[in-house]
């Protein structure tokens, strides 16, 4: 959510409970965030900058140096640790993010997992995003998925919300004289934008008139609010970003409707929110609750592309979605079946008054975000704006000095290294105090700033909409210089009139990053989400033949074999039932890894043998059996043969069932670096959402019984004779 997108901060999403809070309490004009949400939390959570607790990017993207590993140093104990051990109830629900993907499985280990990281209670999801319709969520360590469908009127925002009142309700019945934390973090708004037609309904025609004329409507808003002084100027418009006039008419009606989703999306949430606030209330707790409303973890995101998409993964790998498909399926868009973002355009917008956008650690745009404060008992300010500048690693300490809970020396018995956030606590009440955070380093994917009493060096590296781009030389960047304390929204560049300052500002820079592990810099994005070409540490060892049992569920895609780019067989042991019913009606998922955004499934439909390869949400390959397989115990097996050369290159698809080739396709292009965040591997039923219609969601176990899984990696495995014979007459081909 970017600085301009709420009502508080004078957007256009209507957003009612962050409203009320503010007006109870304050808002901060000039708090700041990494740019990217593994690292903000990481940093809200220990107090410590990102790369000081190994956090420099998302877990999917860590490497093995140490300010990007993605383990968090016990060093670094947690704002949970640091309240349950002074006795507080604590419980986390929704967007973890934050644990290693690799443990992300049924064997752990559980240690950085929510429970294992201070928090009695979780309830959530420990990836980067997760479908709104089909969730996949843990309940502690266990899996969980919902048993209600979108059609029977499940939404992930609302169940959250659910079990967060509930636990604050049972918390202030149960022991009303112990504290709690709680920690929302909630899916929304993050992509996929999923919420039902009448909250997108509630904003038709709202965006008609473009970005453009919205960015000039939110900076007079806030202008009118004080959370931007008078006299702000708009931020430059990013170079290579169409103005609303130079759209097709099908472009502006995709980049309407998809921003009229977005907020819907938004305004729904927040109005969950005040639930627990309402529950708050209730209990007779919410005068003395220190409340802290972070709207957003990173400013707006053009991870959308120029064009926005229903299809986010197609842009991660850097293919544009088709503006006249999209044009074409307004009405689905919120819908299960689209999985959307917003063009870069709005995100600008939502950005306002500020250049660039999430991922650009350089600019306010990626960086600073609304907050707003509410704790009636403990500040007599109502309704004002606060101007100090602030990072999210001031939180730890500003909650720990409101609750009078000592910074700790140790925690679970190791010393910690120090706290690097300061507390905001001085400026509740007082308005004109002076700035206590005098000096803050920024970094993501290569994009890098330094802000130092009030001036800001920054150096913008690359474009988020473009997340496949190889390495750039750092040393081509320019370095940009502003005087926030005369230019606010960072839009009058001075780096050539005094170079000088800039020059020592970069030193202070370089100095600050060696001090937290910002070195090397490393501008790969969607290339680190492949665990192999990131060089990060492999669950399996380097093994080229794992066997799953019939049970194997929830493999996170880093836990999950690395099938991407390979050669690979996939066979099933398994055995069909014998019954009165004809062999046809034997189906159900063998081994699923993806869902309808991307993917692959072998199953059997009406008793043959398929294999389904969905490619982005957009290409979708499907291989059947010409023959029915007969009750009784067999082997059926997939064969993809990779045709070798860059990533996403094509392959050759053959089904067997004991040994004989059945069915065989080509396959044009694959997957180059993953396939979803929000979807796992699974053996005997397809979890989230479906990777073909061909069976329907939740509901499609296999029906008969699964002995074991072999995924087999190792491209000279040897073939059995009349596997050979038919690969020799495949190539000859």
């Amino acid at each position: 959510m970017g600085f301009g997108a709420s009502s508080p901060y004078g957007g256009p999403v209507h957003m009612p409970t962050a409203e009320r809070l503010a007006a109870g309490g304050l808002r901060y004009s000039r708090f700041h965030v990494t740019s990217l949400c593994s690292p903000t939390r990481q940093a809200l959570l220990t107090g410590r900058n990102h790369h000081s607790v190994g956090m420099g990017v998302t877990s999917e993207m860590a490497t093995s140096e140490p300010g990007y590993h993605g383990f968090r140093p016990r060093s670094a104990g947690t704002l949970a640790q640091v309240l349950a051990g002074n006795g507080y109830s604590t419980a986390a629900f929704g967007k973890w993010h934050q644990t290693p993907p690799v443990e992300v499985t049924p064997s752990g280990p559980f240690t950085r997992w929510p429970t294992g990281e201070g928090f009695g209670t979780f309830y959530g999801f420990l990836g980067a995003e997760m479908n709104h319709w089909y969730p996949q969520l843990y309940a502690g360590t266990s899996p969980y998925e919902p048993e209600r469908t979108p059609q029977e009127g499940y939404h992930l925002t609302e169940d959250l919300l659910d079990q967060a009142v509930t636990w604050v309700r049972t918390q202030t019945t149960l022991t009303p004289d112990r504290p709690f934390f709680c920690y929302l973090a909630l899916g929304a708004t993050h992509a996929p934008f999923h919420v039902a037609p009448e909250w997108i309904e509630r904003y038709r025609g709202r965006f008609d008139a473009g970005w453009d004329a919205m960015r000039e409507e939110i900076l007079a808003r806030q202008q009118q609010l004080g959370v931007v002084p008078e006299g702000t100027s708009l931020a430059p418009w990013a170079d290579g970003v169409p103005h609303w006039d130079e759209l097709d008419d099908a472009g502006r009606r995709v980049a309407v409707r998809l921003m009229e989703t977005y907020a819907g999306f938004a305004e729904h949430a927040d109005r969950q929110v005040g639930r627990l606030v309402d529950a708050l209330e209730e209990a007779g707790a919410l005068e003395n609750t220190l409340v802290l409303y972070l709207l957003g973890d990173n400013g707006a995101s053009g991870e959308g592309g120029l064009e926005g998409t229903v299809r986010e993964h197609l842009v991660g790998h850097g293919i544009a979605d088709d503006v006249a498909d999209m044009d074409a399926r307004l009405d689905e868009i919120g819908s299960p079946s689209t999985y959307g973002m917003y063009p870069v355009g709005w995100a600008l917008a939502m950005n306002t008054p500020y250049q660039w956008t999430k991922q650009v650690a350089s600019h306010f745009g990626g960086t600073r975000d609304g907050l707003v404060v509410h704790w009636p008992a403990g500040f007599a300010a109502r309704g004002e704006v606060r101007d100090q500048f602030h990072h999210v690693i001031d939180i730890l300490p500003t909650v720990c000095e409101a609750a009078g809970v000592p910074l700790p020396e140790t925690v679970e018995g190791v010393l910690q290294q120090p706290v690097e956030g300061v507390s905001m606590g001085y400026s509740f009440d007082a308005p004109a105090a002076a700035d206590r955070r005098r000096t803050q380093y920024f970094e993501m994917v290569g994009n890098r700033g330094i802000y130092h009493e009030g001036w800001t060096a920054v150096a913008r590296h690359g474009r988020p909409w473009r997340m496949t781009e190889a390495p750039r030389p750092f040393e081509d960047d320019p370095w940009e210089l502003y005087d926030t304390t005369a230019d606010w929204s960072q839009s009058r560049d001075l780096a050539g009139s005094d170079p000088q300052r800039l020059a020592a500002l970069r030193e202070v820079f370089v100095e600050e990053a060696a001090r937290h592990h910002v070195f090397p810099l490393d501008d790969r994005v969607t290339e680190r989400e492949n665990p192999e070409l990131a060089g990060r540490f492999d669950l399996h060892h380097g093994r080229r033949r794992m066997v799953f049992g019939p049970t194997t569920r929830r493999l996170s895609e880093e836990a999950a074999p690395n099938v991407k780019n390979r050669s690979h067989r996939v066979s099933v042991e398994l055995d069909l039932p014998h019954s009165h019913l004809p062999p046809q009606a034997s189906g159900g998922v063998l081994v699923a890894q993806g869902g309808r955004f991307g993917g692959w499934s072998f199953y059997l439909l009406d008793g043959r043998p398929c294999y389904a390869y969905n490619r982005y949400g957009r290409d979708l390959t499907v291989v059947r059996s010409r023959t029915v397989v007969r009750p009784g115990a067999h082997t059926l097996a997939m064969d993809f043969v990779y045709d070798g050369g860059p990533p996403g290159s094509g392959a050759r698809v053959s089904l067997l069932v004991d040994g004989t080739v059945v069915g065989e396709g080509r396959l044009a292009a694959t997957t180059a670096y993953y396939f979803a965040f929000d979807e796992t591997f699974n053996v005997g039923v397809d979890r989230g959402s479906p990777v073909v219609d061909d069976y329907p969601p939740l509901r499609n176990a296999f029906t008969g019984r699964i002995d074991k899984v072999v995924v087999d990696l190792e491209p000279g495995a040897p073939l059995a004779p009349e596997e050979r014979a038919a690969l020799a007459a495949r190539l000859a081909d």
